[in-house]
Parts: C-alpha cells; sequence; structure tokens
C-alpha cells in the first residue's frame, strides 16, 4: 500500500468516482493514472535538470499498486488527537481489506462529526471501536462494488 502525499494526489482522486458511503465517511476512487504530469517548473523555457526541481513532467503515481488517503478535516474532527485517531484506524482497516481493493487511488474522507456528546474522551476505545466499525462497512461496500462487473 501506497499513501497518498501531494495536494494534486488528493485532488485527481477526490475528482473521481464516490464508490461508498456511510453515516460519517466516504470513499473516493480513481484509475492510477501513470502518464506524466507538467510540473510549474516545466512551464518555464529554462533547461531541464536531475535534481528534485527537475523541469521534466512527473508522473502523479509513480507505481502501480493501491494508493490510499485519509482525509480527516478539522470541520468534522476539532481536536488534532482525535484526527489522528480517526487517520490511524484508517490506514489499519485498509491494511486488512488491500487485497480486495483493485489497483487504483483511494480517499477516504471524513464527511461527518462523531457527537462528542456520546464519545466524550477524544481517543476513547469506544470511539475507535465506532470508526473501525463503520470503515469496516465501508471498504465492505466498495469491496463488493469492485467485485461487480461494470
Amino acid at each position: 500500500m501506497q499513501r497518498l502525499k501531494t495536494r494534486a494526489q488528493f485532488q485527481a482522486v477526490l475528482a473521481g468516482k464516490t464508490v461508498a458511503r456511510t453515516a460519517h465517511f466516504a470513499l473516493h476512487r480513481a484509475a492510477l493514472d501513470v502518464s506524466p504530469v507538467p510540473t510549474q517548473a516545466a512551464s518555464k523555457t529554462m533547461p531541464s535538470s536531475t535534481g528534485p526541481e527537475s523541469m521534466r513532467p512527473q508522473a502523479l503515481f509513480a507505481v502501480d499498486g493501491v494508493w490510499v488517503g485519509a482525509m480527516v478535516p478539522k470541520r468534522w474532527a476539532k481536536r488534532a488527537v482525535t484526527r489522528n485517531t480517526i487517520k490511524r484506524q484508517i490506514y489499519q482497516v485498509v491494511q486488512a481489506f488491500e487485497p480486495r481493493f483493485p489497483q487504483a487511488a483511494h480517499v477516504v474522507r471524513l464527511r461527518g462529526v462523531f457527537d462528542r456528546k456520546e464519545f466524550i474522551s477524544a481517543t476513547s476505545d469506544q470511539l475507535k471501536l465506532a470508526v473501525r466499525s463503520e470503515l469496516e462497512q465501508l471498504f465492505d461496500r466498495a469491496a463488493t462494488v469492485a467485485a461487480t462487473p461494470a
């Protein structure tokens, strides 16, 4: 499993299709695009170099495989502790479901708040269990969509 790191990667996946939703999460998927994407530096007329500021176009996804990113906005999870806990749960559950996923780029997006009255502690076992069970439902739905022929 590869993790999405750049803004361009996240934007490319979010522009793709939403394959599954639950009360709190949405899963977006996009086919891997290994064709080069021109960088800002490529638009300049300077000669190309071999360093990190290379003028040559670079591929958005360098290798084939399952790419995953997690988006947990402050809007839905105010505390950093809660955001990090949810992200950890996302990546742990993805590892279990990785063999069932197609080779594509995926973004798991938190789209609703977990009620603070129900989950008082930001890192409670109750919150972790609720997040994990909902993520398993999300990935089950996504795996079912991937298994059905288009």
